[in-house]
């Protein structure tokens, strides 16, 4: 077993967002101690550090990843579908939005708005010619933080492994898991 060092310990705790004070707080130590040890100015007993660890180690446990909350079966239309079939599933499924998938690789995406203003014509034509940006992507470790900000700015986050997509995050998604 290593122990961690100085920068080890720093590194650990800006990753998971903690703070000095609130790593401190979690391992029951001074915030000062903290700095110190990080700074390397101290070298701290092995119970210090033992608490130091576990605090880090229960905060990322408190940490909820894209894993688990992403829904593994993607409703997806391929770039070639016919716009009526993107339609029909988004009305099947009551999604307002899905994600253009080619080959296992997010291109871009189509959404009720998309689709309002076309005529009847259109319905036979290829997906492609009206799909917006595809959703962003981020793998399975992705925090709910992060997940998050993105919602912010889109409607849907896909989650990747090896290029290849394996999952959707929505904003009902985090509701229904915070709730």
């Amino acid at each position: 077993m290593e122990l961690p060092t100085p920068a080890d310990l720093r590194q650990h705790r800006t990753e998971l967002g903690l703070t000095q004070s609130e790593l401190a707080e979690r391992a029951e130590v001074s915030q000062p101690l903290i700095a110190r040890i990080e700074g390397g100015d101290v070298d701290p007993r092995l119970s210090t550090l033992r608490r130091i660890v576990n605090a880090l180690e229960q905060a990322e446990s408190d940490v909820i990843r894209a894993a688990e909350l992403m829904h593994e079966a993607v409703v997806s239309v391929a770039p070639d579908d016919p716009v009526s079939e993107a339609a029909q599933k988004m009305e099947k499924e009551a999604y307002s939005q899905l994600a253009v998938i080619q080959d296992g690789i997010p291109v871009g995406s189509i959404s009720q708005g998309d689709l309002v203003h076309l005529d009847s014509e259109a319905r036979d034509e290829p997906v492609e010619e009206h799909m917006g940006e595809s959703f962003p992507t981020v793998s399975k470790d992705a925090t709910l933080d992060e997940i998050s900000n993105l919602l912010e700015h889109y409607k849907a986050v896909m989650i990747t492994e090896a290029g290849e997509t394996v999952g959707i995050i929505t904003e009902a998604d985090i509701a229904a898991r915070l709730s």
